[in-house]
């Protein structure tokens, strides 16, 4: 689609880049709950997805064998995540709250780690929603960097409302962080 019809329908898409021979994440920034964030500056987010870990072979392998099988034959909704058609639904199509519940029962079944199973990626994992992920984010990135700027880059936001929203981490995880710093330093030395 172009740049219009996306800020239109207030979405981004998934798409092949000719130019940069590799798949781009393309959102216009009016699609963004953030839209007239400086970090936009009117600007759509752009941004080449690296073939790590054979990505581009997976994403071809999806778009030509797995999501046919996923439509089953229906209309294509036009997305590129569909959901599994079924008798009581002929919809492919993710709305806010089919999307939100796939997730939820992803995080479930895939994300918690139950002992008792031995199943599942993260031990203290609760369930919850994709808009969890931004504050997730920016947490881990000021533990880890102690970067407002950094953080805000990961979120496509500004230092300023990190600072602000997301930058409530405990003095103790601040002297940890300088002591890293500290050590790599006599470390190389």
């Amino acid at each position: 689609m172009s740049e219009r019809q996306l800020e239109e329908r207030r979405c981004g898409e998934l798409r092949w880049s000719d130019k940069e021979r590799g798949w781009e994440v393309f959102i216009p920034a009016a699609a963004f709950k953030n839209a007239n964030s400086s970090f936009f500056a009117r600007r759509p987010y752009r941004l080449v997805l690296p073939d790590v870990g054979d990505l581009y072979r997976h994403i071809d392998s999806y778009l030509r064998v797995h999501r046919p099988i996923l439509l089953g034959g229906v209309s294509d909704p036009g997305t590129f995540f569909v959901k599994t058609v079924k008798s009581t639904s002929q919809d492919a199509a993710y709305n806010q709250s089919t999307f939100y519940e796939a997730w939820r029962l992803t995080i479930q079944r895939y994300g918690i780690f139950n002992p008792d199973t031995k199943r599942g990626a993260i031990k203290g994992l609760l369930p919850h929603g994709p808009h969890n992920v931004r504050d997730v984010l920016a947490t881990h990135i000021l533990k880890e960097t102690g970067s407002y700027e950094q953080a805000g880059y990961a979120i496509q936001d500004t230092a300023d409302v990190v600072a602000q929203h997301y930058g409530r981490f405990l003095p103790e995880n601040k002297i940890a962080l300088a002591a890293k710093v500290i050590n790599q330093v006599w470390e190389a030395a």
